[in-house]
């Protein structure tokens, strides 16, 4: 899908750049959260991470790659025990068909090497933009706009786009920013999606971003009680606490 973007205007990316950078502060932990050895390893995570928790995923892989560790073994698994294996993560039958098919096109394809490009990616069982810029971003240091059901939310609501589109929102959120930055404020705005803007009711309350954020209020307000809401290590709830200049 190939999409056209209008440059920004100016004072839209100096806004959203702020943000980031605040971003940057506020979470200078973030990183891909899945366990992962290879670029192998991340695509499969990668797939298994669609509507469940990385933790959850975690939880599966050690013992799916002990008895699957590469695309071969993949290719010639019975499906029957990869859905075994997979089935906390939910949606395994339909996964576990994803993992064996990836399998079978990256021996027949490439080697049983992930390639370490999108257009080649989203070609293999399951595996669409989303996935394909975390193996690209994590595993080979392409940068990529990652946009999942978090980082979605939290543009649209910081205005940095109005769009449903997940393509059209990764090159929106894209012209904003220098293309080095893109996997790394995926991260971070992941990070925030799970941890402080929540999607039923965001922390906005203790949120050190609500200055700089046209949505500031539609969440709990009152600090004591947002701070309830936040995840994530003390560390963290220490930051909140620290404004952020307008």
């Amino acid at each position: 899908m190939v999409v056209s973007v209008d440059r920004p205007p100016l004072g839209l990316v100096r806004r959203a750049r702020k943000l980031g950078r605040a971003l940057e502060g506020l979470h200078p932990d973030a990183r891909c959260e899945l366990n992962f050895r290879s670029p192998f390893e991340l695509l499969i995570a990668t797939v298994l991470s669609a509507q469940t928790t990385d933790v959850r995923v975690n939880s599966v892989t050690g013992a799916l790659f002990a008895r699957f560790p590469d695309a071969l073994a993949f290719a010639e698994a019975d499906v029957h025990e990869v859905e075994d294996l997979i089935r906390p993560t939910g949606f395994f039958r339909a996964k576990a068909a994803s993992l064996v098919g990836i399998g079978a096109a990256l021996v027949e394809r490439h080697h049983g090497e992930v390639p370490g490009d999108l257009e080649e990616l989203v070609t293999l069982p399951g595996v669409g933009r989303k996935t394909a810029n975390v193996v690209l971003g994590d595993a080979f240091g392409v940068p990529g706009v990652t946009v999942d059901t978090h980082v979605g939310r939290l543009v649209r609501r910081w205005q940095w786009t109005q769009s449903q589109d997940p393509v059209v929102v990764e090159h929106q959120v894209g012209a904003l920013f220098p293309r080095r930055e893109w996997t790394m404020l995926s991260h971070r705005i992941i990070f925030h999606g799970r941890r402080v803007c929540h999607a039923r009711t965001p922390a906005c309350g203790v949120c050190p971003l609500a200055s700089l954020c046209p949505s500031a209020g539609v969440g709990e307000s009152d600090p004591v009680r947002a701070m309830r809401l936040v995840k994530g290590p003390d560390s963290l709830r220490e930051r909140l606490t620290q404004p952020v200049d307008k």
